[in-house]
């Protein structure tokens, strides 16, 4: 397999710079997903990987070449589509087969991978269809066999699963999940959909105007956010954040104060901190625990209720501004006056620039 490394990488079309200089490494074995809204520069990004864009500056290396002038079909990598691009006059047999023909690969090897690639793919009843014949999830499968049968060093993922179902794109994402791990093949993964990213990767890397706002993995990405950007973009439903309009520093460690509501937290934090955030599944209803931060709503109003089944996510307009809330699934109506409670470690605050304010013993233990 390929590491991959993209040194002061950037591209403009014409006047407009989509990217302009980025360096990353996305490690040998693993699963490195580009993240970020439309337009942030990801597809951009792979497509330089494949060869299929030529970059304006900077060098992609692949397993320790440089292949910014090596055509694609000799960058030892397997793009898999967001339009399956199957051949429809031929069989999945056929479309299997097609880049071993290219190759040369003799009959016998060829017949012998495309039967190995449709059990894995659980293709094998379909093998003499035509891609017509196919549902959405099966011709992306066998998107997936073509790309696979070829052994690539490195797989590139270019949103495969945006135009499926929801049954569909779990089946499949678990699938990839599961694949990737079995080959421990480098991939790269572009999508804008973050649930896609916690799943699938070991790595994971924000986009934003094609710069990158972090990279780590799922959890450090969760738990520790650089910024506002990634704060609200990671996490369903995302983070509440709210302005901090002053702070004032006492005996017990600081007080906010947040529009018409007061919040004590024990951290002794100064007047850079201008937003405070915390998520909806670390809010507990009733009065805190020893140690626990108390949150105190009044004139809460719900504006509406996504139910889950066990559990329910309300969104609430209150003293505070407007929050979401996790519940347990029969508690969705909730009084107007409402006390909750959270850990000091749930709490995220960020300065004037947007950027997470660390603290020593939160930074120790992303580290570790």
């Amino acid at each position: 397999m390929a590491e991959i490394r993209l040194q002061s990488i950037s591209k403009r079309f014409g006047e407009v710079e989509v990217i302009p200089g980025l360096d990353l490494t996305m490690p040998d074995g693993q699963v490195t997903v580009l993240l970020g809204p439309s337009g942030c520069g990801k597809s951009t990004l792979l497509r330089m990987i494949a060869g299929l864009e030529t970059p304006s500056g900077g060098e992609v290396i692949v397993g320790g070449r440089v292949v910014n002038d090596v055509p694609p079909a000799e960058r030892g990598c397997a793009l898999v589509f967001q339009n399956y691009a199957l051949y429809p006059h031929k069989t999945v047999r056929q479309n299997l087969a097609f880049p071993l023909r290219m190759a040369k690969v003799d009959a016998a090897e060829q017949q012998r991978s495309v039967d190995e690639i449709a059990s894995t793919l659980e293709l094998t009843p379909l093998l003499d269809r035509y891609p017509r014949q196919l549902s959405g999830g099966q011709r992306q499968r066998v998107a997936m066999g073509r790309a696979m049968i070829r052994r690539p060093e490195v797989f590139l993922y270019d949103e495969p699963l945006s135009n499926l179902d929801l049954e569909l794109r779990v089946k499949l994402r678990l699938e990839i999940a599961r694949m990737q791990r079995a080959s421990k093949a480098t991939a790269v993964y572009v999508t804008h959909d973050q649930t896609e990213a916690m799943t699938l990767a070991d790595q994971i890397v924000v986009l934003r105007k094609g710069r990158i706002e972090q990279v780590g993995s799922p959890l450090a990405l969760y738990r520790s956010p650089a910024n506002l950007f990634v704060a609200g973009f990671i996490g369903t439903p995302r983070m509440n954040l709210f302005r901090v309009d002053a702070t004032e520093q006492n005996a017990a460690g600081t007080r906010l104060r947040i529009g018409a509501t007061s919040l004590q937290v024990p951290q002794r934090l100064n007047g850079e901190v201008r937003t405070l955030g915390f998520r909806a599944e670390q809010l507990r209803i009733g009065a805190p625990q020893p140690g626990q931060v108390a949150l105190e709503l009044r004139d809460c109003e719900t504006l509406a209720v996504e139910q889950l089944g066990d559990r329910a996510f309300c969104y609430l307009r209150s003293s505070l501004g407007d929050l979401v809330l996790l519940t347990p699934g029969a508690e969705t109506t909730l009084p107007r006056d409402l006390q909750l409670s959270l850990s000091p470690e749930a709490l995220h605050f960020f300065d004037a620039n947007e950027l997470a304010l660390r603290r020593e013993s939160e930074a120790e233990a992303v580290a570790a």
